[in-house]
This record gives C-alpha cells, sequence and structure tokens, in this order.
C-alpha cells in the first residue's frame, strides 16, 4: 500500500505500482489518493480506479476476508 503525501507526483507513484511493484511479482497492490480521494488497486488483474472513498478496496483473492474501508479515511 502506497499513501501518496501532498508532495508526490501521482504519475510517479502510478508508474512505481506498475513498473517497481508488478513488475516485481507484487499480487496485491493498493495506491491512496486522499487528495483526490481515489484509489487505484490490483490484484492480478486490469487497475481498477476507486472514484471516491465511499467504497471498500478487498484483499480478495489473496488475503480473504480483508477489506480497507476507505470511508475511514475521509
Amino acid at each position: 500500500m502506497e499513501v501518496r503525501s501532498k508532495s508526490d507526483s501521482l504519475a510517479k507513484l502510478k508508474k512505481k505500482l506498475t513498473h517497481v511493484w508488478m513488475a516485481n511479482g507484487v499480487q496485491l497492490a493498493w495506491l491512496i489518493d486522499p487528495r483526490s480521494q481515489k484509489a487505484v488497486y490490483r490484484s492480478g488483474l486490469p487497475v481498477e480506479v476507486v472514484p471516491n472513498f465511499d467504497a471498500a478496496l478487498s484483499g480478495e483473492p489473496l488475503l480473504p476476508g480483508f477489506e480497507l474501508d476507505l470511508r475511514d479515511l475521509k
């Protein structure tokens, strides 16, 4: 999980997600952007953008039953 700070470039973090984490075998990755209340989510599938913090990210199938409720970050 990566949480974007005020000084982070979103493009740089997205590149890190795909070119570093995924390229090195990470199967589940979350990039959370509190500034825009968006999350980029990847779990062995195409990247999915969660457009607001009114949802939860699922750890399935790698972390059965685990969810990160984004409403807690509002």
